[in-house]
């Protein structure tokens, strides 16, 4: 169940293949600690070495290999016996999917299902002993067993109320967070109050959708078709409920359809379209709202013919995906080839995507739609350029640096788009401001990450309020305006977190697929001032003092000065690279020059490691990135200097230096008193 609730393209100790291996390599390979030596352990127990050298090598005790074993016999009793009831329910009862059963035993999966209603094979709940057996538990956490027809099932049905199901977000990873369980929990709580029994379905215990007191009732499952379809089987809910999900539960939204389950909000059709190419291209063409020129493709030839006819750059990026999975930035054949292929190493079952790269600034909102009208708590903008994943980007609230034209644009095209995907409830949005054009880049019409800190930073409950709408109330039913909601003077930003302590060896530079772990967010009266303390909660603490390091890709040359400027204005001394410190140097701002790698000594490794610089500002140049960039970042890390990657980011910071370098007094505030400064203006 564990494995199959991962969602990593895992679903059976036979998930991973080491077969090619000789004994001696597989061997050499179980040394390895790391997240595949569970398939590696199984593929030992096909070639029958025995427990014991097992337990020798890696330490795990006999008992849970033992058990890991049983998994494994259960594989070739499949493959090599026939099917009958006890097999059958003895698979089942080890948990293996009808798919999997299906495979080893060259049947369909409609084949095992029905051989399961044959058999009188189903799963049963048992409800989770939170009492440690002291006393009776009462607490409705509930776990699937198979079993027969004799086999107890401890979720009792319930009639007396309405049911709704909420789909939860599955396990935390880079690309889908504790955002959306936020919004899951937000939506069963506008449920409850509205008089709902709610039932939740996840699998991650640290998340609070899975604390005893939030639905009536919980399962701890695999989000899988199958798992939610024992429990549909159970509870029969009135409605399912999968925008707050993410993606996890989206991608069930069909499977639900089909077990006739009514989906409650924005149809199936309608999510389908934002990311059906060829349909969300007419529904643009009929709003009257620009985007980036694109292509669907299906493969490698396709791809770069696409980028040929749009002109590089170009982003290459599969369909229904979060957290940019397998999204680049192609600046020639070569780079599409490689791309594609790296998409492709997942079988894919939708069109790989190739749109023109535009450079502008990237916007984001949230909206709320009752089916007529919307509502924007707040538009965030993105400080760094277009092309980084909106995960890894500083986000601002309210927007900065658009104009007052570009903002109605913004508001009008939401409108457009939530009125003819027919949005009800939550819709996120992204686009790309060139001067005054403004152009369409994303549309998800589901929750977003941004949602827990639009709701936050603008006191819009906008989960509450979608949910409601989900169950037929209008924003003006509910007493709210529509267009884009009042703001303060105050500005929030979301600055996000990255495990490069953890993680020492992965590449920090950013690009369209995410790699932040974490955010946090900086409140204050200016952008510099929010963006200093937002730095400061991510345990990377700007210097007030000292030398800036300045070593910049030739793209980012052009901004160079500027931020040199601004240190330079706030005190600091400046050492730089070759042609970063000629151009510095241009423009009548002082500063030392430092050598790369391969240049001589002291080099850049030197000056960080032995604390001559306080703080480091590197762009990388991209998927030709030379030795010196990765290792003037990793040099960062390892002697704990603050480091930037962005051009966008360097100015922010020198910024929130100066503005911090300033403050005489902080003024503390509470959010009650921000919210109510929104309600007074």
């Amino acid at each position: 169940k564990a494995i199959r609730s991962l969602e990593q393209h895992v679903d059976s100790l036979m998930s991973y293949d080491f077969s090619h291996l000789s004994d001696e390599e597989l061997m050499d390979e179980l040394n390895i600690v790391d997240d595949r030596r569970i398939w590696k352990i199984a593929e030992a127990l096909r070639r029958n070495v025995s427990q014991e050298k097992l337990h020798d090598i890696t330490k795990i005790d006999i008992w849970f290999i033992d058990k890991l074993a049983i998994l494994v016999e259960m594989e070739q009793a499949l493959k090599t016996q026939k099917l009958d009831k006890d097999l059958l329910l003895e698979a089942k009862r080890l948990e293996f999917p009808d798919y999997i059963i299906a495979d080893l035993t060259g049947k369909t999966e409609a084949e095992i299902k029905d051989l399961r209603k044959e058999y009188g094979i189903r799963a049963a709940y048992k409800m989770v002993d939170t009492c440690a057996a002291e006393f009776a538990a009462a607490t409705p956490y509930y776990y699937s067993v198979y079993g027969d027809d004799q086999t107890e099932n401890e979720a009792i049905e319930t009639k007396d109320k309405k049911k709704i199901l909420v789909l939860g977000s599955g396990p935390i990873r880079i690309g889908q967070g504790i955002e959306f369980d936020f919004c899951s929990v937000h939506c069963t709580w506008a449920f409850k109050k509205e008089g709902y029994e709610t039932i939740i379905i996840n699998n991650n215990p640290e998340t609070v959708s899975t604390d005893f007191d939030i639905a009536d009732k919980l399962y701890f499952e695999p989000l899988t078709p199958e798992d939610v379809e024992n429990v549909v089987n159970i509870e029969k809910p009135d409605g399912a409920v999968v925008q707050f999900g993410g993606q996890t539960a989206i991608k069930l939204t069909e499977a639900l359809i089909k077990m006739g389950v009514k989906i409650l909000g924005t149809s199936a059709e309608n999510v389908d379209a934002a990311e059906d190419r060829e349909l969300f291209d007419a529904i643009l063409e009929k709003c009257q709202i620009p985007r980036p020129k694109g292509h669907t493709v299906f493969t490698a030839e396709e791809a770069k013919k696409a980028a040929n006819e749009l002109g590089y750059p170009v982003l290459v990026r599969p369909s229904y995906v979060l957290g940019g999975q397998g999204m680049r930035i192609a600046v020639s054949d070569e780079d599409v080839e490689e791309y594609i292929g790296i998409i492709n190493q997942i079988a894919q079952e939708h069109p790989i995507l190739v749109d023109k790269y535009l450079m502008g600034k990237e916007i984001e909102v949230d909206a709320v739609c009752d089916g007529e009208d919307i509502l924007i708590p707040g538009i965030m903008e993105h400080i760094e350029r277009a092309g980084i994943h909106s995960g890894d980007s500083i986000s601002v609230y309210p927007a900065q640096t658009i104009s007052q034209n570009a903002k109605n644009t913004i508001a009008e095209y939401t409108r457009r788009l939530a009125q003819a995907l027919h949005v009800i409830g939550m819709i996120n949005i992204q686009f790309i401001v060139c001067g005054e054009e403004v152009y369409v880049i994303e549309v998800n019409p589901r929750s977003s990450r941004t949602v827990p800190y639009i709701t936050k930073v603008t006191n819009v409950p906008v989960i509450d309020i979608a949910t409601n709408i989900m169950l037929g109330k209008s924003l003006k039913e509910m007493g709210y305006s529509t267009g884009i909601a009042p703001q303060t003077n105050t500005v929030a930003i979301k600055v996000p977190v990255f495990s490069t302590e953890k993680l020492p060896q992965v590449e920090v530079s950013l690009g369209p697929e995410m790699r932040s772990t974490g955010e946090v967010l900086g409140l204050a009266q200016s952008v510099g001032e929010a963006y200093f303390k937002a730095q400061e909660a991510t345990k990377s603490k700007l210097p007030l003092e000292g030398t800036v390091l300045i070593s910049v890709s030739d793209r980012d040359k052009g901004e160079v000065v500027e931020v040199a400027k601004r240190f330079k204005e706030a005190g600091f001394a400046i050492l730089a690279t070759g042609h970063t410190k000629e151009l510095i140097e241009q423009a009548g701002i002082e500063a030392e020059r430092v050598f790369k790698r391969s240049e001589g000594r002291p080099d850049i490794y030197d000056v960080i490691t032995n604390g001559k610089v306080q703080l480091v500002v590197n762009t990388p140049k991209g998927d030709e990135d030379g030795p010196d960039d990765s290792y003037v970042r990793k040099a960062c890390i390892k002697s704990r200097v603050p480091y930037i990657t962005t051009m966008a980011a360097a100015l922010a910071s020198a910024d929130g230096i100066l503005a911090e370098q300033k403050q005489e007094k902080n003024e503390v505030v509470s959010l009650q008193e921000l919210h109510s400064r929104i309600r007074e203006k």
